[in-house]
Order: structure tokens, then C-alpha cells, then sequence
């Protein structure tokens, strides 16, 4: 039986990047072992689409009926990306127990309002953290810094009805509700939220690692048809007092949308 899996999964967890990308053989139908994309309005296959494993540098596309397989070991946690032309930008945390069955995602199209502001994978932190920290050992890339930010121009947005900002998928959030949902394991310490800002102005913090996460971004804040910039910061840890102990996130896949 396959497990259906739509375009905005709440709670999971992850992984990163970088390194010569392996490329895997497009399937050329669909197998006992083969996954799918498929376009969520209609249940069809989706040609073309890019599927991404970040942390295994692989990188492999569907065939014409949207089926694909994943030709690469996978330990741990990690990010599935998948990219197509049209679509709104997907991703979801998956493990070595996930595709024991064959895998449905769905992908949903764009309405031209949604924008893909970044859809790379971005460390932030400085790149020490406890072996009990969430997603500890599953980092790839090297931290750039406890914050993110990113500058564009958004036009045709209807502000008329609600705008979000969507984390297509974040792990190693270390803050305490975290720690009470089992997404660490750092008995005698945790970290503040990670912070997001719209032009200059906090909307939100993360207290959960997981998939699809959507910020509602106040209409008074946005600045239609010019140039816009989100930025993310990094948590601390809170029981670090003689310095800024900064906790180790990783993120992919930014958007913004109706």
C-alpha cells in the first residue's frame, strides 16, 4: 500500500549538503520500488521534477509518469528537495525507513503569486553543538553565521488575503519545547528560538524542527512590486552566559505565498 504524503508535513526531521553531486538513472517505470510526484490538484504524474538529497549530494529526476527511485544509501535523517518548473518548492524530512514502500508526494502548482525566494540548503550557527543537540551529526555544510538574510522584489502579491512565509523544511532547533517533543536530548540545556524578521520587523520565532512551516507575514509589513528582505537568526543557549553559544539550524527551501 503507498503512503501518501501531501505538500505541507508538519514535524520531522532533517539534514545537509555540498560535494560533487551523484547523479541517479531517471526510472523508466514504475517498479516494485519506485516513488512517485504527483500533481495534488489532479493525482497525475509530474515529468521532470527534480528530487535533491542534500545530504548525499544526490540528485536524480522523474521519469514522464512522475515515478523515480532513489539509487543511494541513507543514514540518519535527511532532506528530500523536489523542483519543478511551475510548482511550488517542496521538500520533507525522511530516514532509511521511509521508502521501505513505495512513496506518493504531492506537489502543488503555483497561482503566479508564490515566490521561491531560496530554495539551497543554509547553515547557521558556529558549528559547535552537543552530541545531544537535535540532528547532531547530520550537518554537512559548515555554519556561515548565526543569521540569514535575503533581499527581493515581490510583485503580483495579492495582499488582500494573507501572505506566509514558508520553511520548506528546518532541523536542529534546540529550543525547550523542542526538547519536550523529543527532538533533542539535552537534559540541562537549551536554546532560544530561531527569530524571523520581514523588513526589520520580528514576525515569528520557530520552536519546532519540522516540514512546511508557515508564517503569516503581516499585510502592513510588505512592500508590493519593490524590494523586500526576510532574514533568519539563529537561537543561543541560554545556559551559556560567558559567551554566545549559538545553536546550530539548518534550513531549505524559502517561499513566499498566498
Amino acid at each position: 500500500m503507498k503512503k501518501i504524503i501531501s505538500a505541507f508535513i508538519i514535524l520531522a526531521f532533517i539534514a545537509p549538503v555540498y560535494a560533487k553531486t551523484i547523479e541517479g538513472a531517471v526510472s523508466e517505470k514504475g517498479g516494485s520500488n519506485s516513488h512517485r510526484i504527483i500533481d495534488k490538484a489532479t493525482g497525475k504524474g509530474v515529468g521532470g521534477a527534480k528530487i535533491t538529497l542534500p545530504k548525499e549530494n544526490y540528485m536524480t529526476k522523474t521519469n514522464k509518469d512522475g515515478f523515480f527511485e532513489l539509487n543511494t544509501a541513507i543514514e540518519g535523517t535527511s532532506i528530500m528537495s523536489v523542483q519543478k518548473d511551475k510548482y511550488k518548492p517542496f521538500s520533507m524530512t525522511i530516514n532509511e525507513k521511509t521508502f521501505n514502500k513505495p512513496l506518493e508526494v504531492s506537489i502543488e502548482k503555483s497561482d503566479g503569486n508564490a515566490l521561491a525566494i531560496d530554495m539551497n540548503m543554509h547553515h547557521l550557527g558556529d558549528n559547535s553543538y552537543s552530541e545531544n543537540s537535535a540532528n547532531a551529526g547530520e550537518f554537512v555544510g559548515d555554519a556561515t553565521g548565526p543569521f540569514f538574510t535575503k533581499k527581493f522584489n515581490l510583485k503580483n502579491i495579492n495582499t488582500s488575503s494573507p501572505v506566509y512565509l514558508v520553511i520548506g523544511s528546518i532541523i536542529g532547533i534546540d529550543t525547550l519545547m523542542a526538547r519536550t517533543m523529543n527532538q533533542n536530548r539535552r537534559p540541562n540545556a537549551y536554546a532560544t528560538a530561531p527569530q524571523i524578521f520581514f523588513n526589520g520587523n520580528k514576525i515569528a520565532d520557530i520552536q519546532i524542527n519540522g516540514d512546511g512551516q508557515k508564517i503569516k507575514i503581516p499585510a502592513n509589513l510588505i512592500r508590493k512590486n519593490q524590494i523586500n528582505e526576510v532574514t533568519i537568526k539563529t537561537g543561543y543557549n541560554v545556559m551559556q552566559t560567558s559567551y554566545t553559544d549559538y545553536d546550530d539550524i539548518e534550513f531549505m527551501n524559502l517561499s513566499i505565498e498566498n
